[in-house]
């Protein structure tokens, strides 16, 4: 692939109209007046056809659920998994929204991500046939709001390792207590997936089973903070989630067995945040870039527009590599799922730590490329130099990733 398709533009345009009736005149309350993002997100399903796409995809969900547990108890061996691999269209249709939509408000992204990304896919990957009918409709249709709990104060890159967050086995249930951080959607959520360890007794702390819950908005002993404040991203709400002695029925464990491990796909979920990242930074670039333009050929500085100085015309040179590069790693993403591939998680660590920091470096050159006006909120620079930080520390931080890649070099 090395260009978009008709169609794909065409599709884009619909977007870019969607962003700018919908979401820019509603920029400043979401990045600097506390409104929460749903209702426009909510809109933006309603407008493409998503909540119904949501609804049928929950529906599909069940029903393979259901067809593996009838199998399982009639004692057959169960088949081998189909997996229905996701096309190059597809996927390029799940990915130009994002582009879009980062170029504005890189937040809605997180925050869409978030609840009909992680917390759907968690329960529809790890739950039963009722646990998927219970909660994953409302997430993907968006009804419901869903955070993904598994960050703690003390925990950071070593989220398995450092885990407190407990489950503690009752007569009729479990008992939770603990707390997590840097929650997104945390604040408002409806449906959580909490990530925690077992109380095994005699079990090294490293070695207990990490077992996953879904919470609702309301249980007794559950605390949800009011949205944190941040240096970027204002319009995806982030908060902290407090637990004591929650009691939980055994039909709100994933699974409904502590024999299902939230350690097992982890790398599944890696990968997808990792490669949704490369799409957030090409949006940021994409954006930086224009903006750069337009005001490099009108901006008069000693009697003729700063787009005739070298140093200037080097700032845009290098936001235009770095932008082609950003493009082909999408393209390349789009391409392999074509041939119903995935990229290899240390790939797709070397895509995000790439694009993470290609997005933070073409920012901060466009805040200085606009001096004072870029350090100015009305001139857009800055939010998006503020947003494109959060790229190389969410879904493992730079130092992660080249743990990661380099790992998987010394192994091969």
């Amino acid at each position: 692939m090395i260009q978009w398709s008709e169609s794909q533009q065409a599709i884009r345009d619909v977007v870019k109209k969607f962003v700018q009736d919908e979401i820019v005149p509603k920029l400043h309350d979401l990045e600097h007046g506390d409104l929460p993002p749903y209702d426009v997100l909510r809109k933006m399903f309603a407008a493409f056809g998503m909540k119904d796409m949501g609804q049928l995809r929950a529906e599909k969900a069940v029903a393979r659920a259901k067809k593996k547990e009838d199998a399982r108890a009639r004692g057959e061996e169960l088949p081998p998994r189909e997996e229905r691999l996701v096309g190059g269209d597809e996927t390029a249709m799940q990915i130009i929204p994002i582009i879009e939509l980062s170029r504005y408000c890189p937040g809605l992204v997180t925050a869409l991500g978030v609840s009909v990304g992680l917390t759907a896919n968690t329960i529809m990957s790890k739950g039963t046939s009722r646990q998927i009918a219970r909660w994953a409709e409302g997430l993907l249709s968006l009804d419901t709001i869903g955070a993904w709990a598994i960050t703690e104060p003390g925990s950071g890159s070593d989220a398995f390792g450092a885990m407190k967050a407990t489950a503690r086995r009752t007569e009729n249930g479990y008992l939770l207590n603990g707390s997590k951080t840097f929650i997104t959607n945390g604040p408002y959520a409806d449906v959580i997936v909490f990530i925690c360890k077992l109380d095994e007794p005699g079990v090294e702390p490293a070695n207990r089973k990490v077992l996953s819950f879904v919470l609702e908005k309301g249980m007794k002993g559950l605390t949800q903070s009011k949205p944190l404040r941040k240096m970027g991203l204002h319009s995806s709400p982030t908060g902290e989630l407090f637990l004591e002695d929650v009691f939980v029925e055994k039909d709100r464990l994933l699974g409904e067995t502590e024999e299902i491990s939230y350690r097992t796909g982890a790398k599944d979920t890696f990968t997808a945040e990792r490669t949704g990242v490369a799409a957030m930074a090409l949006g940021i670039i994409e954006e930086c870039l224009r903006l750069c333009t337009e005001y490099a050929k009108t901006r008069v500085q000693f009697g003729k527009p700063i787009s005739d100085f070298q140093l200037i015309q080097l700032k845009l040179a290098n936001m235009e590599v770095a932008r082609m590069n950003t493009q082909n790693i999408v393209f390349r993403i789009i391409e392999l799922a074509a041939e119903g591939k995935t990229m290899p998680l240390a790939e797709a660590s070397a895509c995000k730590l790439y694009t993470a920091g290609a997005a933070v470096d073409v920012a901060l050159e466009a805040v200085q490329l606009f001096g004072g006006n870029g350090y100015m909120a009305e001139y857009r620079v800055e939010q998006l130099a503020r947003d494109a930080k959060v790229l190389q520390i969410y879904g493992g931080t730079d130092e992660i990733q080249v743990s990661q890649i380099a790992r998987s070099l010394v192994a091969s």
